[in-house]
């Protein structure tokens, strides 16, 4: 089925499940008197946790423990834009049951939503697919994305979840806030990011709900068709450019195979193996969106390694600290580097009228 891995809470990650029981009780009243609490593994954020009592299962999402960066981990966003989303009930996303702010239950911020039964792929070569099954997969992500960036902000009560113009400037002045944060090192390719990215303003700025984390990963399949069933992770989510989410979502074509953590399509026979190329997958969003073309996508694609980098980078920075969320997260927090050096190649190869 391809569920993400569970296991026992990490020692970091731990709380009182006692007064979250309680609190449960109280506030979800079909809630048993037993409650079973284990750890999603897999996620480099915010914390998320299987429930189960009385027979039903549950995902609570929380903030991290200790000290995290301003705007950083908020699942009270994550929360805010779920539900708009699901009572409009064009996206796909988990109904979600409640929010609590209170930070004397668990110690921090979080809310609990349905759990959804279905499949996960953490990587887009599909190696647990046929070749003949994966082109339907990549293309209902992209289906579902394009969905996604049709959503009309205002009518599904976002209008002020995000500024609707000048979302690439801020977001360049964004990641490199945190990045310098969170910096533990040198790193060339990511100051020559923060140099260029600025200057590389888009030739349309557009609007649309910007998931910010849209990849295969975050994404459950129903068990037995090719078809989104929830759309997962919503914490870096914002009014935004699409482009930007569908340069994220593309990003594999752009980082190499084998290298554990980065889920890279460089050096795959994509055709022989049933993958789109990004050709294909940029022309299905076109399609489903009603987009003619699509301009400045290597300043897209270039600011999307940047931004990853500068998340892996704090990804890092917590691991050093001792309170990440995944146990793997030194190991995944050194790509930081890799994926600066991605981005800068590509953003030199764009100013050159090379292809990508």
């Amino acid at each position: 089925m391809n569920e993400p891995e569970l296991i026992d809470v990490l020692a970091a990650h731990r709380f009182d499940e006692a007064a979250l029981a309680r609190y449960l009780r109280h506030h979800l009243p079909e809630m048993g008197g037993q409650l079973s609490v284990r750890q999603f593994q897999g996620g480099q954020s915010n914390p998320t946790y299987l429930l189960e009592s009385a027979g039903r299962r549950y995902v609570l999402r929380k903030k991290p423990p200790g000290k995290v960066l301003p705007s950083a981990h908020m699942v009270e966003r994550e929360y805010k834009v779920i539900r708009a989303l699901f009572e409009h009930g064009s996206v796909p996303v988990p109904s979600v049951h409640l929010l609590c702010e209170d930070e004397s239950i668990i110690g921090t911020a979080f809310y609990v939503m349905d759990h959804i039964d279905g499949r996960i792929f953490s990587h887009p070569a599909l190696q647990q697919l046929t070749a003949a099954e994966r082109p339907p997969i990549h293309l209902a992500a992209i289906d579902t994305l394009a969905a996604l960036h049709q959503v009309d902000v205002e009518a599904v009560g976002l209008g002020d979840f995000g500024k609707a113009q000048g979302y690439f400037a801020r977001q360049v002045k964004r990641w490199s806030g945190q990045y310098q944060a969170t910096r533990t090192g040198d790193m060339p390719a990511m100051e020559r990011l923060m140099q260029w990215l600025p200057e590389q303003v888009p030739q349309r700025d557009e609007c649309a709900i910007a998931h910010g984390d849209y990849r295969l990963g975050n994404l459950i399949f129903a068990p037995a068709e090719a078809r989104v069933a929830a759309i997962l992770d919503w914490e870096l989510s914002t009014v935004g450019h699409p482009l930007a989410d569908l340069a994220y979502f593309c990003l594999p074509y752009h980082l190499p195979a084998g290298i554990e953590g980065l889920r890279g399509l460089v050096g795959i026979d994509l055709k022989a193996q049933g993958i789109p190329s990004e050709q294909e997958l940029l022309a299905r969003y076109c399609q489903q969106s009603g987009r003619a073309a699509i301009d400045d996508w290597h300043v897209f694609v270039a600011f999307s390694l940047f931004r990853l980098a500068a998340i892996l980078q704090g990804v890092y920075a917590r691991a050093l600290q001792g309170n990440a969320s995944n146990a793997d997260a030194l190991q995944v927090g050194q790509r930081a580097g890799l994926l600066a050096e991605s981005g800068w190649r590509i953003a030199q190869a764009g100013d050159r009228g090379a292809a990508l």
